[in-house]
């Protein structure tokens, strides 16, 4: 899985090469030292971050979503090979599809019969350039095949795990992740965070979920559990509203009535986590 080599070759091209700095005849050439992977790495997410084809709406989000610091936490780098469980508008698609479009590989996993395909496939055709090389795979989540076992870096899901909790499918999709993985690959899941204690039973219809639930389920699937962040976490949110999660923004369920509360309090306390598929898995 490790593939550093890219960013002293590929990535650092010509613009890295060997500088003569020329403030004495006398003096040795010297050269610029390249820039780590993680520096290419990071500019290269911040590109994409910043990149024009991105909607107004969803750049509007980035203080709630925080795109940067998430991805480097779960440690993406452009030439993986990462799948996208359920896009859905493709709020993270507009960045890991243009990201991964040059040395990596990006492939949104979306439910067969569903309108997603096509929404894809939308998006996609606005901005060839950056997307052209995006793929899209269609499976039933009741009995999900992400494609060939071993063949994917990283799998993401972000804000998903509730819908799956809520319908039984949970188990098996985790099940899915960790075979369509390769040794060593990474899970990254992002989701609403109950109160610490609460059971699953308590919370499922909320939207929240709590962490040793979601934590168990990885684990079960055979994953390790490898770091876990607070990036998005919200102290603002008391995970108590009248209709769950979606009281809160982007969903705003609750329309004018205390429109203004939600927005103060801002979009959910999220757990995020990375788990790591064992390197002897096989």
């Amino acid at each position: 899985m490790k593939k550093l080599a890219f960013a002293c070759v590929g990535l650092l091209g010509l613009a890295f090469a060997h500088t003569t700095l020329a403030a004495d005849a006398d003096q040795p050439a010297r050269a610029t030292p390249p820039a780590s992977a993680s520096q290419l790495t990071a500019a290269e997410l911040d590109k994409a971050i910043a990149g024009s084809w991105r909607s107004p709406q969803n750049k509007a989000r980035d203080a709630y979503r925080h795109p940067r610091e998430m991805l480097t936490f779960f440690g993406i780098r452009p030439d993986m090979t990462v799948i996208e469980i359920w896009p859905s508008g493709g709020w993270f698609t507009e960045i890991l599809a243009p990201f991964l479009h040059d040395n990596g590989h990006y492939i949104g996993a979306v439910e067969s019969g569903s309108k997603g395909t096509a929404a894809l496939q939308k998006k996609f055709s606005f901005a060839p350039a950056q997307y052209g090389k995006a793929k899209i795979v269609e499976f039933n989540h009741k009995a999900p095949v992400l494609g060939a076992p071993g063949s994917a870096d990283m799998v993401l899901t972000f804000r998903n795990v509730h819908n799956w909790a809520a319908d039984g499918s949970a188990e098996a999709m985790f099940k899915s992740f960790f075979t369509v993985l390769k040794p060593g690959g990474v899970l990254g899941v992002e989701d609403h965070r109950a109160d610490a204690g609460k059971k699953l039973d308590e919370v499922v219809n909320s939207g929240y979920l709590p962490t040793d639930y979601v934590i168990k389920l990885a684990t079960d699937a055979g994953f390790k559990l490898d770091a876990q962040s607070e990036v998005n976490a919200n102290p603002k949110d008391d995970h108590n509203h009248p209709k769950g999660v979606w009281t809160l923004p982007p969903t705003l369920e609750m329309g004018e009535t205390d429109k203004a509360k939600w927005q103060a309090i801002g979009e959910s306390d999220r757990m995020t986590l990375r788990f790591v598929k064992p390197a002897t898995a096989k």
